[in-house]
C-alpha cells in the first residue's frame, strides 16, 4: 500500500520529542518554514520558558522562539502525540553504570506513541544509537498497536548532525541522512526532511543510517586519541605538539589535523564508540581499535591532573593543600553544554585527591545542577583579579572566547593550559 500523503507547509504538522540541543533547533527550522509544530518535553520548567518565548540554549536566542510563536506549541501533554503528522524523537541516549547503552529513553518513548499512534503517522527516530534499534525496539513496540510499519505507518532514521556553536556549517547546510524500514517509509522521510535540509542523502536501510552516526564520531574518536598520544608522547621528548600539528597541515591532501585536548565531551564523540563495542559482542568480535581510543581519551583527564601535580611540586606546593580553579566547563568553547564534561571530571579527580578547594568558571555555565555527573549544585565563582588570586593554581579546560586570559595570567601564579591558549612563553604558564 502506497501512502498518498503530501507535506505541505501549513497542512502538515510535526511533533518533535526532545527539546534540548538536537530537538529544539530542529521545533525552529520547521516552524520558520511554517508548518505547525509541536515539542514535547517531560520538564516542565523547559516548557513553560518556550511557551513564554524564552530560550535556555545559549546560542539560540529569545528572538528565534518568539518568532515561531505563532505556530509552535511546547507541551508535556502526550495525548497530544496523535495530533502530529510527523512525530521526530530527540531524546538522549547515554551510557549506564557499565558503560553500555542505556536505551530507556527510547523504549519510553515507543510506549508513549503506541498508545497515540494512528494510521499515516511517520515516526523519525534521530537520537544515536546501535545498529538495529530502529528495527529491533522502535518498530514492535509501534506494531503492538496491531498496525503494521510501511502499511499503517512509516518509520525512518535520521542521525542528527548538530553541532552547536558551529557557524561555518549551520544544521541545514549539513547533508540529513536518510534510511526507512520500507521503501516507502524512506520516501516519506526523504520528503520530510527536503523541507529544511539542502541535501538528503536516502541510504538502503535503517541499519545502515544507524552505522553511519557511529562511524562518523568513531572516526573522530580515535584521531584524536591518535593525537592525545602524541601529545603525551612529545612532552616527554620536549616536542610542541600544537606546532607539530601546524606545519603537518600544510601539506594539502592526507592529511586532517584533529587537536588534542584534557579529554572527550559532549553527547557523541565519548559515547557513541561504547554503542557498537557493545553491539558487536553480540557478533563474538571485540573491537580492539575502538576500545584503545577510549582508554587513551578516557585517561587524559588524569594526564592533565599529573602535569598539575608535577609543576605545583616544582613550586615547593603540595596538590593536597591547594586551591585549584577549573576555567572552562563546557565541553567545548563558546556554548553552555557540559554534557560529559571532561572538566568535571578533572574536578573529580582533584576532589578524590582530596586538594583544600576546586572551584570552575564558566561565563555559559553559572551553575552545575544535580545529575548524573554531579552529585549537588556547584556554582561558577565570579571572575576578577582577586578571585583568582586567591588560587594555586588554575586549568584551563574549554577555551572560550569571551574569557579575559591576560587577566587569568597576570592573577594567577600557576596555569595548566590544555588548549594552547598560550602561544607565547610564560613562566607561570605550563602546557597539558
Amino acid at each position: 500500500m502506497k501512502s498518498q500523503v503530501k507535506i505541505v507547509p501549513g497542512e502538515y504538522s510535526i511533533g518533535v520529542i526532545g527539546l534540548g540541543y538536537v530537538g529544539l533547533p530542529l521545533v525552529l527550522r520547521f516552524a520558520r518554514k511554517n508548518f505547525n509544530v509541536i515539542g514535547f518535553d517531560t520538564d516542565k520548567s523547559k516548557v513553560e520558558l518556550l511557551n513564554k518565548g524564552k530560550s535556555y540554549i545559549s546560542h539560540i536566542p529569545d528572538k528565534d522562539i518568539q518568532g515561531v510563536k505563532h505556530n509552535f506549541i511546547a507541551t508535556v501533554d502526550t495525548t497530544k502525540l496523535s495530533q502530529p503528522d510527523a512525530i521526530i524523537i530527540c531524546v538522549p541516549t547515554p551510557l549506564d553504570a557499565h558503560r553500555e547503552p542505556d536505551l530507556t529513553y527510547i523504549k519510553n518513548t515507543a510506549i508513549e506513541i503506541s498508545k497515540h499512534l494512528r494510521k499515516s503517522q511517520l515516526i523519525s527516530l534521530e537520537s544515536t544509537t546501535y545498529p538495529g534499534t530502529t528495527r529491533e525496539i522502535l518498530v514492535p513496540e509501534l506494531e503492538k498497536t496491531g498496525m503494521k510499519v510501511g502499511k499503517d505507518f512509516f518509520v525512518v532514521f535520521s542521525p542528527e548532525r548538530e553541532a552547536p556553536g558551529n557557524k561555518q556549517f549551520p544544521a541545514e547546510r549539513v547533508p540529513k541522512i536518510v534510511g526507512g524500514m520500507t521503501k516507502e517509509c524512506l520516501k516519506l522521510g526523504k520528503m520530510l526532511y527536503e523541507q529544511v535540509f539542502e541535501k538528503v542523502v536516502p541510504v538502503s536501510s535503517v541499519e545502515i543510517a544507524e552505522s553511519a552516526k557511529l562511524l562518523e564520531n568513531i572516526y573522530r574518536s580515535v584521531n584524536i586519541a591518535l593525537v592525545n598520544e602524541m601529545k603525551v608522547l612529545f612532552d616527554r621528548m620536549g616536542i610542541n605538539i600544537w606546532e607539530v600539528i601546524e606545519a603537518a597541515k600544510t601539506k594539502p591532501f592526507g592529511y586532517h589535523a584533529f587537536y588534542p585536548g584534557p579529554g572527550l565531551g559532549g553527547h557523541c564523540i565519548p559515547i557513541d564508540p561504547f554503542y557498537l563495542t557493545w553491539k558487536a559482542r553480540e557478533y563474538d568480535l571485540h573491537t580492539r581499535f575502538v576500545e584503545l581510543a577510549g582508554e587513551i581519551n578516557s585517561y587524559m583527564p588524569y594526564y592533565v591532573v599529573e602535569k598539575l601535580v608535577d609543576a605545583l611540586n616544582r613550586q615547593g606546593k603540595s596538590i593536597y593543600k591547594s586551591k585549584i580553579l577549573v576555567v572552562g566547563i563546557a565541553y567545548k568553547k563558546d556554548i553552555d553544554d557540559a554534557r560529559e564534561s571532561p572538566g568535571i571530571k578533572i574536578m573529580k579527580i582533584l576532589e578524590e585527591k582530596n586538594v583544600k578547594k576546586v572551584d570552575y568558571y564558566d561565563p555559559y555555565i553559572p551553575q552545575l545542577i544535580k545529575s548524573r555527573q554531579v552529585s549537588h549544585p556547584i556554582f561558577s565563582i565570579k571572575f576578577n583579579k582577586k578571585t583568582i588570586s586567591g588560587y594555586d593554581a588554575a586549568i584551563i579546560v574549554t577555551d572560550h572566547s569571551s574569557i579575559d586570559y591576560k587577566l587569568l595570567q597576570s592573577a594567577c601564579g600557576l596555569i595548566v593550559d590544555t588548549r594552547n591558549v598560550y602561544k607565547k612563553h610564560y613562566k607561570n604558564v605550563v602546557k597539558a
